[in-house]
């Protein structure tokens, strides 16, 4: 499996990772599924938009990373990652995260902040602890589950 920048013929392969982690509710803030044209505004809006892709070139997870904030907090950055489920527990989130980082700090960023981590989100909290990140603090409640119960959320940070 190999991360490199995205390309524009990933951008279908791309929405359709993004929109599983939409639909399964358990992670993104988001709601509303991109379609192809929204998500090719999306990725390329951002800092850095990746993939990871398989011996064959195949998309199976992507990440983006962009500023957390702007102006004097510009410096901060902050990142979402999504893995097709096909192909969840390969440690490739873990490959995705540790390119992120490395982009974050080829980009100029000092930091990556994580504003809200699912807090039932174990495998991404155990990864993102394992690279180094810092639990800052938990939000009670933070996290509008899909079968709607509230979930605390995680805010994480790592120096780059």
């Amino acid at each position: 499996m190999t991360v490199r920048v995205y390309r524009e013929e990933d951008v279908p392969r791309m929405v359709e990772i993004w929109n599983q982690v939409v639909e399964d509710g358990e992670a993104y803030p988001q709601t509303e599924k991109m379609d192809e044209r929204s998500g090719a505004e999306f990725f390329a809006r951002q800092s850095v938009s990746a993939v990871a892709v398989d011996e064959q070139g195949r998309v199976q997870g992507l990440y983006i990373l962009h500023p957390n904030n702007e102006g004097r907090c510009g410096h901060i950055a902050n990142a979402s990652y999504a893995v097709d489920r096909a192909f969840r527990g390969r440690h490739m989130g873990e490959q995705l995260v540790l390119d992120s980082l490395r982009q974050g700090r080829e980009q100029g960023f000092r930091l990556l902040q994580f504003n809200a981590v699912v807090a039932c989100n174990v495998h991404a909290r155990h990864l993102y602890e394992r690279v180094g990140f810092h639990l800052l603090g938990t939000i009670p409640g933070g996290f509008l589950m899909k079968d709607g119960r509230y979930e605390d959320i995680c805010v994480y940070y790592i120096e780059l």
